[in-house]
């Protein structure tokens, strides 16, 4: 009897622990976490962000959760390169060298551009930043998967940080009134609260939809083409080349002494054209773009000749000699690809609770390389100023900050976009009295020192 006891005992004291460890595994499942910061997207400059706060040693209390929606995929690098690459300026490559990124770039691959030559289909009109003999770079050209696994490489090394991946969010919930917390629900059940949500998830912000902000965009109607591309023969190959066609720019980046990355910016049915050529096909068209000659205004050649002897005769500094770009052999194959161009801006980057970063809160015109810097300038500009809120014994997400953030960040942002929007339309036309006025300020430009100084200056903070 007393054995019977102990057996009906021992079993009922199985099933209550079993019972137990079930409700408690359901009820973990749905219980709702806590960080001080959430970061929606983990693309290059959202990794970049997580990696940057996760290292800034006034935030190392902050928990800070990285949710990306694509799946934890090991990477590395392939022997190819990839077709999709990013020029990063000094001061990106200054922020990635800081939270120690950069080095796992230089021990892979990387290109560095020394000069940079733009010049007008319609006019031959030519402006050159940076020499192939200085040291100094203009800019860097990286793959953008080889730089997101370094950036995610650096970000194992945050105990702050964690990344969450195959995370699909299915609503987010913004702070009113009294309410201090943003709420966030994914698909999969899972809920987390956080003190400050920062929306680094691309032109079609989820976020930015949740703070019901303004936003100014529209198409370019244009798509832009990108290819990994093989020389005719190998060169020193520094110099990033830009030649503007009635219908958008062809720029052409170096990678290795005999390949270059192709961005090819043009027309939606030009576009559609270029990528159902062959290969051989492509190539020749490629040549014709950057070589042909196009109907040319006598007024304007005229104007821009007399103007090119006035500069010479005061000295200026037009004497700079032009290189042409090298010829293309071949094309990688299976390298073409072809992504619609935009503007959009956010008329607010912040809101109660919640900050954009990066493509959020602005996207422009790939012409001038300048998309992906603009979000990692965000990135340095936030990280150091959350860093001064907490360091002040203000909370993360003090509107007052944030604001400073959002002030700091467009005078820039807008500055920037507004140069390229007007450049986009500029070489847009083929109207002669538009062509002469772009051909004689890009010859004035070019003459004077320091105001090509000033722009590489802007263009590289």
């Amino acid at each position: 009897m007393l054995l019977n006891l102990y057996k009906i005992r021992k079993i009922t004291i199985c099933c209550n622990a079993e019972v137990n460890f079930m409700l408690k595994r359901h009820f973990s499942n749905n219980v709702t976490k806590h960080y001080d910061i959430v970061i929606a997207g983990g693309g290059m400059v959202g990794t970049t962000l997580a990696c940057t706060l996760g290292k800034n040693k006034k935030l190392t209390e902050k928990k800070i959760l990285l949710l990306e929606a694509s799946k934890n995929k090991p990477w590395t690098l392939p022997e190819k390169y990839s077709n999709r690459v990013v020029s990063l300026n000094p001061g990106t490559r200054t922020l990635l060298n800081s939270i120690g990124a950069w080095k796992n770039i230089e021990k892979s691959r990387f290109a560095t551009v020394k000069r940079l030559q733009v010049w007008d289909a319609l006019s031959d009109t030519t402006i050159t930043f940076g020499q192939p003999e200085l040291t100094e770079t203009v800019s860097y050209i990286v793959e953008n998967d080889l730089l997101l696994s370094a950036v995610a490489e650096e970000t194992k090394n945050c105990q702050n940080v964690t990344i969450q991946y195959d995370a699909r969010v299915k609503e987010y919930t913004l702070p009113e009134y009294s309410e201090k917390n943003v709420k966030i629900q994914l698909e999969n059940g899972d809920e987390y609260t956080c003190d400050l949500l920062l929306g680094c998830d691309g032109v079609n912000s989820s976020v930015r939809k949740a703070m019901q902000a303004d936003y100014l965009s529209w198409s370019y109607h244009q798509m832009g083409v990108v290819a990994t591309l093989k020389l005719s023969e190998p060169i020193k190959n520094e110099i990033a080349w830009q030649r503007f066609l009635p219908t958008g720019p062809v720029a052409l980046l170096p990678l290795t002494d005999d390949m270059s990355s192709l961005v090819w910016s043009t027309t939606v049915q030009e576009a559609k054209r270029l990528l159902g050529l062959s290969d051989e096909e492509f190539v020749d068209e490629l040549n014709r773009a950057i070589y042909g000659t196009f109907s040319r205004s006598s007024l304007v050649l005229q104007a821009t000749s007399a103007f090119d002897t006035f500069l010479r005769f005061l000295n200026c500094g037009v004497d700079e000699m032009r290189q042409f770009p090298p010829k293309i052999k071949t094309i990688e194959t299976g390298s073409r690809a072809g992504f619609p161009l935009g503007f959009g801006h956010s008329s607010q980057y912040i809101g109660k609770g919640v900050a954009l970063v990066g493509d959020a809160a602005h996207r422009i015109h790939p012409l001038a390389g300048q998309g992906v810097n603009l979000g990692f300038g965000d990135v340095t500009c936030l990280n150091d100023i959350l860093g001064k809120a907490v360091y002040s014994g203000s909370t993360i997400n003090d509107l007052g900050y944030l604001r400073e953030y959002e002030s700091e960040r467009q005078k820039h942002n807008v500055t920037t976009m507004a140069a390229i929007e007007g450049l986009h339309r500029l070489y847009t036309t083929d109207l002669t009295p538009v062509v002469l006025l772009r051909s004689l300020g890009l010859q004035f430009t070019h003459a004077l020192a320091p105001l090509k100084r000033a722009i590489v200056t802007q263009a590289s903070n």
